[in-house]
């Protein structure tokens, strides 16, 4: 990244015990609630539809059961009155079709409501949230919040409540209609549920904590075959390949024997337990039930035959429950992530900005700390005049790039302030501070857009002839136009560059930003040879009239500097041009001797 156009990140939140399981659920369920708060009444509406559309399905049985009276009594039949029923039987299973459909069409457009509602504001979030909340939070935690978690609450919104709601209301309707005929039948109908029930809790007893067991095995074993395989080059080069292959046998025998001893049992219960569940199962039952009924004179072969129909669709209510659960178990884990992005504190940004006087920035007793306990940068002040070169140099830990960072806002200082022009840049609105101040760091980031957008990002409505002058200057021009589309050619696709020439596009990006003061963290620390010559053209061309912040990882590049800030352990220990830094024989010295 060349210029900045976001803005810096938040501290990093004090080290606090984990929650509880008891406590995460709950902080699931309550995220889950507010991200669903929005289209909760439309929800509401679908399933009261669902409702009367399972209602509506209990219609045919009803019909079905007055159909075989008529046909099974002596004498003629009524044919007006089949034909009725028959009527009945038709706009029942019409009603149902119509208003189930009806409800999953709200709840598919409140989805997907929804799903553009939560993708609106998390887009605003990230556009307002410190840069520094993107150094500490890797890109694929982003997108999986903004992308696989908003589609895991895809389920639970257009599906979970209109098919749980069916799947409930139609058995309920079923045995309060089979209550009315004759309550034995009723109790026929469940007479298998409290075997299913007493298996699935004890299968459940202790849940929890084999859970917790499992996921340190999961751990051991994750750990075990990163081991394995990061170093299977160095135990095959030193003829270790057989103690490591042991090491990684017994791990994953030891996790096979822990899963095993745990689902094993488990699974002999489950499946003993889920043909209490099974159609043939509890037709037998109900058929066996029925014709005692019917023997005692209770009830008539009809009521007998609607019974088992009611009975039969009974695991459809168990099945709905467990798929539920388990949806909205999912739906609640990415819910608190995508709320926990939401709640992410956006940049501080000043109610009346000012505007800097010029380009002059100081460092005045700067302090600084990740976590609010310890610091990592105590008392900094020193100044960088307009024009001027000044380099941090210090030993690896010294707090160099987080100095370098709090400039453009990564993050904010903790005490003392940074000025730029006179004014704290906490008190300039982040788009001003991002026209004064831009960085080329060592990571680049290209987007996946055409070579000719990522250099005009910064600056999107400047000329195709701009681009190409910054592309000139940043010595990277010839490449690009040898691309398969030249400079229409897109970063990932059909423009495939190296390190050193993503470097220089991301150069050339700051050039065309033209931002007066530049933050730049050593841009030529891991580039080849030619890279390096053709980067450092590319930055002279940048530097000339900038006042420029290097981080420097070599002190042979920054002997020019015009002021050299030598940090150690978070603290100025000295400062000046490199003769008298040498001259004073300070630390700056034996770094300079230590590096030769």
């Amino acid at each position: 990244m060349s210029t900045a156009v976001a803005e810096p990140l938040a501290e990093a939140p004090p080290a606090d015990a984990e929650p509880s399981a008891k406590e995460l659920a709950k902080a699931s369920s309550s995220a889950l609630a507010r991200l669903r708060a929005p289209v909760m009444g439309r929800t509401r509406i679908a399933i009261v539809l669902a409702a009367l559309g399972a209602l509506a399905a209990l219609v045919p049985f009803v019909a079905l059961a007055r159909l075989a009276e008529l046909l099974l009594a002596p004498g003629p039949v009524d044919r007006g009155e089949v034909v009725t029923v028959v009527w009945l039987v038709v706009a029942g299973l019409g009603a149902r079709g119509l208003l189930s459909g009806v409800a999953l069409a709200i709840t598919h457009l409140a989805d997907t409501s929804l799903q553009a509602h939560l993708r609106r504001r998390m887009i605003d979030r990230l556009g307002r949230v410190p840069l520094g909340w993107f150094s500490d939070t890797s890109s694929g935690m982003v997108r999986k919040s903004a992308q696989d978690d908003v589609d895991d609450l895809h389920h639970l919104v257009a599906h979970h409540s209109v098919e749980l709601t069916g799947a409930v209301v139609l058995p309920i309707g079923g045995l309060a209609y089979l209550v009315w005929l004759d309550w034995r039948l009723a109790l026929l109908a469940i007479a298998t549920l409290p075997v299913y029930g007493a298996a699935y809790a004890i299968m459940m007893r202790g849940y929890q904590d084999r859970i917790a067991h499992m996921n340190v095995a999961f751990g051991r074993i994750s750990a075990a075959v990163a081991e394995f395989v990061g170093g299977i080059a160095v135990v095959k080069a030193f003829g270790r390949a057989r103690r490591a292959h042991e090491a990684y046998r017994r791990t994953a025998a030891e996790f096979g024997e822990t899963y095993a001893g745990w689902v094993g049992p488990m699974l002999r219960l489950s499946s003993l337990s889920s043909m209490a569940l099974v159609g043939p199962v509890i037709a037998v039952v109900n058929l066996a039930g029925g014709i005692w009924f019917v023997a005692e004179g209770w009830v008539t072969p009809v009521e007998a035959m609607t019974g088992l129909l009611v009975a039969l669709i009974l695991p459809s209510t168990i099945t709905a429950l467990g798929f539920g659960a388990q949806s909205r178990r999912t739906a609640a884990a990415a819910a608190l992530r995508v709320q926990t992005l939401l709640d992410t504190p956006p940049l501080p940004v000043a109610s009346e900005p000012r505007v800097p006087d010029g380009h002059r920035v100081e460092f005045s007793d700067v302090r600084f700390s990740y976590d609010g306990r310890s610091d990592v940068l105590r008392d900094v002040t020193f100044a960088m005049e307009p024009g001027t070169v000044t380099a941090l140099v210090g030993p690896s830990g010294s707090g160099k790039s987080t100095l370098a960072t709090l400039l453009p806002r990564f993050h904010d200082v903790t005490a003392g302030a940074i000025r730029l022009g006179g004014v704290d840049v906490r008190d300039v609105a982040p788009e001003e501070l991002y026209r004064h101040v831009g960085f080329v760091l060592q990571d680049v980031q290209l987007l996946r857009m055409s070579v000719l957008d990522n250099i005009r990002l910064g600056r999107p409505d400047t000329s195709d002839a701009a681009v190409h002058a910054a592309a000139r200057a940043a010595q990277i021009d010839a490449r690009i136009r040898a691309l398969p589309r030249g400079y229409d050619s897109v970063v990932g696709e059909d423009a495939v560059l190296s390190g050193g020439e993503a470097q220089r596009v991301s150069i050339a990006r700051a050039l065309l930003a033209d931002t007066p003061v530049l933050v730049l963290d050593e841009a030529t620390a891991f580039a080849d040879p030619e890279s390096e010559a053709a980067i450092q053209d590319a930055l002279s061309e940048l530097a000339s009239g900038r006042t420029l912040l290097v981080i420097a990882h070599r002190l042979s590049t920054i002997t020019g500097a015009d002021t050299i800030v030598v940090l150690d352990d978070g603290r100025v220990a000295e400062s000046g041009t490199h003769e008298r830094l040498l001259a004073a024989g300070g630390r700056y010295a034996r770094m300079w001797e230590a590096a030769r």
